[in-house]
């Protein structure tokens, strides 16, 4: 009876041991630490540095980090497989020839080789980028309108800003700052400590642009400008002048800058920038029977709607699906254990 008792203890034991090897599982399925850690070093380029003791820490919440958003993606993933909305190889390939196109075949190959990453661990992560957008825009896009009357309130209570007293450039940023601020937040609650952090972390948003990621999205969840972060880096239509006060060279460059193209990394007295020329405004009132002020009012209203319901749509997925983070309870066990 003894011996019975017993064995019916370990078995229950084992039972709550997470599986070997995986640090996460959604709905039964796993996402193992061998995934995390791949992905980890196509995502980021944190180094060593001297003398940094908490260096380890500041891996360890990044792989974290890391892994909710994995989890967030499997569960979008399995939602758009049950939907039959898998993206095709001819979507994947388009993608993958987008992003080869401002590049020379050993730029590029440079390029995927600073990332750690194989050409079907790119189509990999592209296919299961399209497969969640595929569900993304079935499930919010698609349903999202905007009415005549909106537009029209819009622009009634937004008329001044559509009175333009000088040439003015639409602009969206993502900064990185050097130095400690406890007063910065974004959605991945991500700050740079040092010089050091901050010039990896803007690299690696860099290369997470030129794969093609979300500039908004990129901006919400990392820049550490708590005034434009939430609106997807959005500043608003910005004076050339205001350009030129700030900087002759910045003017210069942003003048010059294409619509949509994210610029490299620019470094100003307070931290390392990313810019994106949204679009270029002439001086004067701008009419609401203008269509390219419906145009933007009814793209900004639709992007407000858009961010709005992706958040809420992500959260009451995460809240439906059976979630065991075992690495997060792993560090939970662990703390301040020294080893």
């Amino acid at each position: 009876m003894l011996a019975a008792a017993v064995a019916a203890l370990a078995q229950l034991s084992c039972k709550h041991a997470p599986p070997s090897g995986v640090a996460a599982e959604v709905n039964g399925q796993a996402i193992t630490y061998a995934e995390l850690e791949k992905t980890f070093q196509t995502q980021t380029q944190t180094q060593s540095q001297p003398g940094e003791g908490s260096n380890e820490d500041s891996v360890m919440s990044q792989k974290l980090e890391l892994l909710n958003s994995l989890i967030t993606s499997e569960i979008m993933l399995q939602r758009a497989y049950k939907q039959g909305l898998t993206a095709v190889d001819a979507d994947v390939e388009t993608e993958i020839n987008k992003m080869r196109a401002p590049y020379t075949k050993d730029q590029f190959d440079k390029l995927m080789a600073e990332r750690h990453m194989t050409m079907n661990d790119l189509r990999t992560q592209i296919r299961r980028d399209l497969t969640v957008n595929k569900l993304i825009n079935k499930e919010i896009t698609s349903h999202i309108t905007v009415t005549d009357a909106e537009v029209t309130r819009f622009y009634e209570d937004n008329k001044k800003a559509f009175n333009r007293a000088e040439p003015q450039i639409h602009l969206a940023e993502i900064l990185v700052t050097p130095f400690p601020d406890p007063n910065v937040h974004n959605l991945k609650n991500s700050k740079a400590q040092n010089d050091s952090e901050a010039q990896n972390k803007i690299k690696d948003l860099e290369a997470r642009l030129a794969r093609g990621e979300d500039f908004g999205m990129l901006a919400q969840n990392y820049s550490e400008d708590a005034q434009f972060a939430p609106n997807g880096g959005d500043m608003g239509l910005v004076p050339e002048s205001n350009l030129e006060k700030a900087s002759p060279e910045l003017r210069k460059m942003i003048v010059s800058l294409p619509p949509g193209v994210p610029s490299q990394p620019v470094r100003l007295p307070d931290g390392y920038r990313i810019l994106k020329v949204i679009s270029r405004e002439p001086a004067g009132q701008r009419d609401l029977q203008d269509p390219r002020v419906q145009q933007e009012i009814r793209e900004a209203l639709l992007n407000r709607k858009d961010q709005l319901l992706k958040s809420a749509y992500y959260e009451v997925a995460r809240n439906s699906a059976k979630i065991q983070n075992y690495l997060a309870q792993s560090v939970l066990d662990n703390a301040g254990k020294t080893k």
